[in-house]
């Protein structure tokens, strides 16, 4: 129910689209921009309404009455689960296994050297030489 709303919302969005951009607005006419008495009535030169200003109204509430539609659907189905969180899967690390295995007579952790088990550092002689 709510993929076919959807796709009549999106259907109705490009046709107010498409209706919006091929309409003229008011004062769009030469004369009205150099004062012609045509332009002075209050719904321009060409009357009240046009077929294509009535049919972007019929889509236009047809888009308001689809979207308050969807929204309620959207938010009856939500009503059930508390939050996004709660339905996301647990993630879990990944399991690598293409690691090369450890022998078992190797000690798994070395104990840490103390200062006497380093190396004596070099002598250096006195005189620079």
């Amino acid at each position: 129910m709510q993929t076919v709303l959807l796709v009549v919302h999106v259907s109705i969005a490009i046709g107010l689209i498409a209706l919006v951009l091929l309409q003229q607005g008011k004062g769009a006419d030469a004369g009205a921009a150099f004062g012609s008495g045509a332009s002075s009535t209050v719904f321009g030169s060409q009357g009240s309404s046009t077929f294509l200003s009535r049919v972007t109204a019929g889509l236009a509430a047809g888009f308001f009455i689809v979207s308050l539609t969807l929204a309620v659907l959207a938010g009856r189905s939500g009503a059930d689960s508390s939050s996004v969180a709660e339905q996301l899967a647990p993630l879990e690390a990944p399991v690598v296994t293409d690691l090369p295995m450890q022998p078992a007579d190797v000690p798994a952790a070395q104990e840490p050297v103390s200062g006497s088990d380093l190396p004596a550092p070099p002598a250096v002689p006195e005189n620079g030489n």
